[in-house]
């Protein structure tokens, strides 16, 4: 009877690998094979009282049979190292005093423990028997994976076909070329090799590879591609040939061509790596003084010699592009005032999208803090952004690479110096884009270039516009005209019309009347409808709005309508030449007149979408006919109390088709507040009812519904207007205002209403706000069908779970981490207390009845409290902001207040922490189930592989019959780890050492798990549990560390061989290196019966609770918390060796003595 102090599953089975380390293993082994006979009574004296735990049906006397057989003396036995074989009488003591807690593999009983009728350490514990196999699964757990599956699955189909946006794009055509900037090499920059820059031009139009113009540089956004600046070079292109190059008052005022330079990064991924980022931007600040450079050389420049040579450049940034142009303003080779307007779609500028790298999300917060710490100055010539302008503009819904939500600048620039809006919002646009189609959208990169021209001037050096006119242009191309931010520029204007009627006309409009007009030119000739101003401060609170389905005519027009507002202006005769650019007279030759000075309203036109019985969508697609968009004006009685008449002139001298209704409203009647809560909206949902006698627009604001989670239903009744034709359908606009989104429905009855506004995660605003504007629904009807309409609203419930696919989906990435932690931890306690390692779905069923609810119920009390702090006023303090000179306008505000548990900034969802355990939990067992079937397969094929013939000798049998756990030397071990840890120190990244590791550990399972069933033990089922433990821990951690390693391998694709400092840590994977190897050898983890134990449980729980509270901001603290666990265990896994480093060199001799001495033949 032999007793081992090794915990390895492979030695401990008593076969031939656990041969004895003595020099003459032949004496041991024919001293062993000398007591069959008094084994053999011992083994059937203890038989007839307790059954021994040895399955495949063989006894101990077979067993004992079977090992004298197996040890006869030959030079092909294998001498295990570490292990020595002593017999029960001298091994008993030494046992109990070093392994006292390690059970033995094979239950061979003791002299003590014969006489106490007991088998020492390895009593059969009374178990479940369904669910000893790891295949078993509870009905707690079953119930739970299926409920989980379910919310799963409704989550997945909820958002690919519920509360969908239309797609409207047009597609964009363009005939590229690009030149290479050769010259820009080495000598400028040490990414010559990597990167490079081209000069777009379009052909048949601009084949000229000399500059000229204005420039411009397009950055291409994570493993995009330096062509996808064509669609909008080529409108550019298109615009300056055929339209602005032939007007004198565009090329007057600085208007010239855009000279566009893309960057072509080989499609370098910049949203998985902080570093990549960063060479990125110092490429570009590089490439930016090169670009400037050519300018200045006359063989490369083509410009006019009295315009001064360019200082900055206009960013165009797609995606990751933009967060790399901001990056470049804080580098330390940024050329001062080098860069003025950045314009970026579909980046995210709030937080990074994944945060699986330290560096991408130290990177974030040093551009966040330095952009946020710049616009809190108080003076601008502390602020080094002060004529920056910034522009974001998202995709909406329909981009599912990006979260729109991301998009927002509401807490990094204030709105002088920039602003978020939608291409939903954007006129002429008017629909969302996916993330790829933001390029390529016809209607929408024909915006993009007009804006870009509005702020071109090649008479400054910055070859721009200051920024106060640069965002007033901006703000009339990209908003709708109807935020609080917009300008009118009416009370800018001075009079250029001077309209002269009749005295004794009859087109003034009696004051409250409205105006409707269903046909022009009635009377055959011009003719004015004057509507008299109100005074200033009438009750209610007036406001001018105009409709109409034609285009307003500015000053000069020959259109059919025109809108004026005018003020009397008693004229000498022979002065309107003189004073006025228009005379536009309607008197007849009358002898009595009144003389108006005008102004014209054609600038401060709001464009809508026609909203008529045969339209459908806002848009238009390629294949449809165009459809001319409405025009509509918006006033509040302030922005015209210098005028006393609105006159809306019907300039047509014949029947035409068209209609205009104008009216001024009070703001009571076309205002409502609806102050419910979203439990009683959840409940009741809201009902409105628009009387018949209503103004034009009717606008409903419901503060309570700002949260991007959720989706509405809304319903609005027929619009009745008798036997009279209507002038137009109903239209809607869904809108907020912080970001700047709307969204309109054209021949409005039902609408699926969804928005972007407070979303997880997010910063809170750079200026605190009380109170949430929310949602406000704006409705156009025509009010002369004197009908009344119904309006109902209700929240979608199953729609809304479709948005948490964007806003939590990397949750899934750190959250089951949660679930894994507390069920490793569940699995230590039982091993220390019971020596029996359960399987990883036993102790998942048990942390579903005990722990995990009690957990999940104190994130969701946390969830709360951190939800009601959010909504808390910020706090002055005193001192210095992070180093700057102390002048700001702001108390300082916590940025970073969201980034907790589930980001909830409303205590109504508390109900996410408990759904996101729950979907968790059923992707855990999920996974663990597959993780089963992989070793599983792997198990019975490498089963298959390992078959010997039958005619083998009986020595070749016994080793073709050898444990699967042959457990390789330690030389060959250490030098494994050594050159493993070698090439991280120097070649590759500790991610690609992870991933072997993950892989050597899959491999480590399909053995334990082969050998577990061939030769069945508690000892050998418990460690094909610890091992397939470890493994579900490490395969969580695997995708943190993916997207670092295809970083790796894109750059050795191109070619580009510099290491990343930031990823050759060796202490980040020496851990999970050391317990891999050790597992490879079957050693399974000792048990711990003192109070460290409870540090194990400690471990695992702080990774549980990280992997909740943190786990989504900064999900790669994740890998190095778990890899402090694989430290601990390798520490526990060393406790029990019996070699040390003073031992190193003769364990190196020894194995090399033993080795020639088992290559010996008899």
């Amino acid at each position: 009877m032999r007793r081992k102090p090794s915990g390895s599953a492979a030695e401990d089975e008593g076969d031939d690998s656990g041969a004895s380390v003595d020099r003459n293993p032949s004496s041991e082994v024919a001293r062993t094979c000398t007591q069959p006979h008094e084994t053999k009574k011992e083994l059937n004296s203890i038989d007839r009282r307790k059954t021994l735990p040895l399955d495949s049906g063989r006894t101990s006397h077979e067993l004992d049979r079977r090992k004298c057989t197996d040890h006869r003396p030959s030079t092909r036995s294998r001498i295990p190292n570490s292990t020595s074989w002593k017999s029960a009488e001298e091994s008993n003591g030494q046992i109990s005093r070093i392994r006292l807690a390690e059970p033995p593999v094979i239950s061979v009983p003791t002299k003590e423990a014969i006489a106490d009728d007991k088998m020492a350490d390895s009593r059969p514990i009374h178990r479940r028997p369904r669910l000893h196999s790891p295949w078993s699964c509870s009905r707690l757990t079953f119930a739970i994976t299926v409920v989980s599956l379910l919310c799963l699955a409704a989550i997945l189909h909820s958002f690919t076909t519920r509360q969908l946006d239309t797609k409207g794009c047009r597609m964009s055509f363009m005939r590229p070329s690009f030149a290479k900037l050769s010259d820009f090499d080495t000598e400028h920059t040490r990414f010559a090799s990597k990167y490079s820059v081209y000069l777009y031009r379009e052909g048949q139009v601009d084949e000229d590879t000399k500059v000229k113009g204005v420039p411009v540089l397009f950055i291409p956004g994570n493993a995009g591609s330096y062509k996808q600046v064509r669609p909008i070079a080529a409108e550019a292109a298109t615009y300056f040939h055929d339209v602005l190059q032939h007007n004198p008052e565009a090329v007057s005022g600085g208007t010239r061509n855009l000279d566009f330079f893309t960057v072509d990064f080989n499609e370098d991924i910049t949203a998985f790596h902080g570093q990549t980022m960063l060479d990125q931007a110092e490429y570009l600040n590089e490439a930016i003084a090169y670009i400037l450079s050519l300018y200045h050389d006359p063989r490369r420049s083509n410009r006019e010699r009295d315009l001064p040579d360019p200082t900055s450049v206009i960013i165009l940034g797609h995606s990751m592009g933009g967060i790399v142009a901001r990056t470049m303003l804080v580098m330390p080779n940024y050329q001062s005032n080098s860069i003025n307007t950045i314009i970026t779609m579909s980046a995210p500028h709030a937080r990074p999208p994944v945060s699986f790298d330290a560096e991408i999300v130290r990177t974030y917060q040093n551009i966040n803090d330095y952009w946020r710490q710049a616009y809190s100055q108080k003076w601008a010539n502390n602020n080094p952004l002060w004529h920056v302008t910034l522009i974001s503009i998202a995709g909406g819904g329909l981009d599912t690479v990006v979260p729109s939500d991301y998009s927002s600048l509401e807490s990094l620039v204030p709105d002088t110096h920039g602003f978020t809006v939608f291409t939903s919002s954007i006129p002429d646009v008017w629909t969302g884009m996916d993330h790829q189609a933001i390029l390529w959208c016809d209607q929408f990169r024909k915006v993009v270039v007009r804006s870009m021209y509005d702020v071109v001037d090649v008479n400054r050096p910055s070859q721009t516009k200051p920024r106060a006119e640069r965002m007033r242009a901006f703000k009339k191309r990209y908003l709708t005209g109807m935020e609080a931010v917009s300008e009118k520029s009416l009370s800018h204007k001075e009079p250029t019309t001077l309209l002269t009627l009749e005295d004794n006309s009859n087109s003034i409009i009696a004051q409250g009347e409205r105006l409707t007009l269903r046909k022009f030119g009635k009377s055959r000739k011009p003719r004015a409808y004057l509507l008299p101003v109100p005074p200033q401060g009438s009750p209610g609170g007036k406001r001018f709005t105009l409709l109409t389905d034609q285009r307003l005519d500015n000053a000069g027009d020959s259109g059919k309508l025109e809108v004026l507002f005018c003020s009397v202006f008693p004229l000498h005769p022979g002065q309107s030449a003189t004073l006025f650019s228009m005379n536009m007279d309607l008197s007849a030759d009358s002898s009595g007149s009144t003389r108006l000075a005008c102004k014209n309203a054609a600038s401060d036109v709001i464009k809508l979408p026609a909203s008529t019985r045969t339209t459908k969508k806002p848009f238009w697609l390629d294949e449809e006919a165009e459809i001319p968009p409405f025009s509509y004006l918006q006033y509040d009685l302030e922005d015209i109390a210098d005028h006393q008449f609105v006159a809306i002139v019907d300039k047509a001298v014949g029947p035409t088709p068209g209609w205009v209704i104008a009216e001024f409203s009070d703001n009571v009647q076309s205002h409502r507040i609806r102050s419910l809560s979203l439990r009683r909206l959840l409940a009741f949902g809201m009902k409105v009812k628009l009387p018949p006698v209503r103004p034009l627009v009717t606008e409903i604001k419901i503060p309570a519904l700002h949260s991007s989670l959720l989706a509405y239903n809304l319903e609005m009744g027929g619009q009745v207007c008798g036997d009279q034709a209507e002038f137009f359908t109903p239209l809607l606009r869904q809108y907020i205002s912080e970001p700047y989104e709307s969204k309109y429905f054209v021949n409005f009855k039902r609408a699926n209403i969804n928005l972007h506004g407070m979303s997880p995660f997010m910063p809170p605003h750079l200026k605190h706000k009380v109170a949430h504007d929310g949602l406000s629904l704006q409705f156009w009807t025509d009010p002369t069908c004197n009908s009344s309409i119904d309006i109902s609203l209700k929240i979608d419930v199953i729609g809304s779970l479709g948005k948490l696919v964007m806003r939590y989906r990397t949750v899934f990435a750190a959250f089951p981490l949660l679930i894994v932690a507390l069920v490793l931890r569940k699995q230590f306690r039982a091993y220390d207390e019971t020596g029996i390692f359960m399987t990883f779905s036993e102790s998942l069923d048990l942390c579903l009845r005990q722990s995990l609810p009690l957990v999940l119920l104190a994130l969701t009390f946390l969830s709360v409290s951190l939800a009601q702090a959010s909504n808390q006023a910020p706090q002055a303090k005193p001192g210095r902001f992070w180093g700057w000179a102390g002048n700001f306008t702001e108390s300082q505000i916590d940025f970073t207040k969201n980034d907790l548990l589930v980001g909830n900034q409303d205590p109504f969802f508390w109900f996410m922490v408990p759904l996101i355990g729950l979907v968790c939990v059923g992707i855990c067992v999920m996974l663990n189930y597959a993780a089963l079937a992989v070793t599983y397969t792997f198990s019975i094929v490498y089963g298959w592989l390992s078959v010997r013939p039958a005619w083998l000798s009986n020595s070749d049998k016994r080793i073709a019959n050898s444990p699967t756990f042959a457990p390789s030397t330690r030389r060959r071990r250490l030098l494994t780890t050594a050159v493993l840890l070698f090439l991280v120190s120097t070649v590759i990244p500790y991610q690609f050492a992870y991933l072997v590791a993950c892989l050597v550990q899959i491999a480590t399972c399909i053995r334990a798990l082969r050998y577990a069933r061939e030769a069945r033990s508690t000892a050998n089922l418990n460690f094909y549990n610890y091992a397939h433990s470890i493994l579900i821990l490490m395969l969580w951690i695997l995708p943190i560390n993916l997207p670092i390693l295809v970083v790796w391998v894109h750059n050795l694709i191109v070619h580009w061989l510099t290491p990343f400092s930031s990823h050759h840590n060796v202490l980040s994977i020496m851990p999970f290196v050391l317990l891999i190897e050790t597992l490879t050898s079957g050693m399974m983890v000792p048990r711990i019966t003192t109070r460290l134990r409870h540090l194990t449980s400690i471990f695992f729980f702080c990774i549980a609770i990280y992997a909740a509270v943190y786990g989504v901001t900064y999900a790669y603290m994740l890998h190095y918390l778990v890899n402090f666990v694989a430290a601990w265990l390798v520490a526990i896994h060393s406790s029990s060796s019996d070699w040390s480093f003073a031992g190193f060199s003769s364990i190196l001799e020894a194995e090399g003595w033993n080795e020639r001495k088992r290559g010996k033949t008899p």
